[in-house]
């Protein structure tokens, strides 16, 4: 079928590293899609296995997938923001290498994303062997819709990139991507004030979980490195302190959310008895909008424990 050219292009970026377990799986999944107008760039990071041989035949194969190889490692945020800055689509959406996406996924996020910068679905997950756990993303986390910057000062997030479809204005927006992000919480921050972030109640990905998984890893990753060692509550401060300050420096001046963030900042100066108080008092204050993300049995209860907390620790 060829695709209408009066239809809005999408461009798909598949960021990859030492991928070729899963690889073949999820990029067969990507040219099912039943939304024709796409683009496939796929940008590999260095990798020292098959991974850009097995790129470069899918390339040869199929006129819109792209295959370009980073001479040296980028890491995955810069590895994605790569490949965002080469795609030509108005629309795009981020893909990870060992995932499966289901056939509507393009169609559905694209009929719902609207005036949105991001749309996002649910996903389910499956093992190494493909095979489904019986469990989905929306079991773990709280996923909704997304429209304030508070809903970003923690370091979980629940719009994650691998779900989304988003505009090429908000990626334009976005960059040059923090390396203290993780690409989509960096997305979903400004997209918060670029048309917000809307939720579609529809598993459209298949979440694969193994040893070797390199987004778990990398989320993972983050949260330490972000939040540092329970060891060294100076370098957890210096990490909450830079983080901060990113966010309240993107952050647009005529928000009144500018304020609590440079607030909360200011928190984060030091562990003494003011600040303490005063990063307590702002959780409290803002939790329903801070601690959206997480799914609690009994969120009001546990919301106001995790608020208490802030009184003790650094986000």
């Amino acid at each position: 079928m060829t695709p209408n050219p009066h239809t809005p292009l999408v461009s798909i970026i598949l960021a990859t590293y030492n991928g070729e377990r899963f690889l073949s799986e999820q990029v067969e999944s990507l040219l099912r899609q039943t939304y024709q107008r796409i683009e496939i760039i796929a940008v590999d990071d260095a990798s020292t296995d098959s991974t850009p041989a097995l790129l470069d035949r899918y390339a040869a194969r199929y006129p819109h997938f792209r295959a370009v190889k980073n001479p040296t490692n980028l890491g995955h945020a810069k590895n994605f923001e790569q490949g965002f800055l080469l795609a030509q689509g108005d629309y795009i959406a981020p893909c990870d290498q060992d995932d499966i996406w289901l056939p509507d996924k393009i169609a559905v996020l694209l009929a719902h994303i609207g005036d949105h910068a991001i749309a996002y679905g649910d996903s389910e997950f499956i093992d190494s062997a493909g095979q489904r756990l019986g469990s989905k993303m929306s079991d773990t986390k709280n996923l909704t819709d997304f429209d304030n910057p508070l809903m970003y000062i923690e370091v979980g997030i629940s719009a994650l990139g691998h779900a989304m479809l988003m505009t090429r204005q908000l990626v334009q927006a976005a960059a040059p991507f923090p390396a203290i992000f993780s690409h989509d919480n960096w997305l979903g921050f400004v997209a918060s004030f670029n048309g917000s972030v809307k939720f579609v109640d529809q598993v459209l990905v298949q979440y694969r979980r193994h040893d070797a998984n390199l987004t778990n890893a990398l989320h993972k990753k983050d949260r330490k490195k972000l939040a540092g060692t329970k060891a060294d509550p100076h370098q957890r401060m210096a990490h909450a302190q830079q983080r901060l300050k990113t966010l309240y420096e993107k952050c647009p001046d005529h928000l009144p959310e500018k304020a609590v963030i440079y607030q909360l900042y200011q928190s984060h100066q030091s562990f003494s008895l003011r600040n303490n108080w005063l990063r307590m008092r702002l959780f409290f204050r803002h939790r329903h909008q801070i601690l959206l993300h997480k799914k609690y049995a009994h969120p009001e209860l546990k919301q106001r424990l995790h608020c208490i907390k802030a009184f003790f620790k650094m986000i």
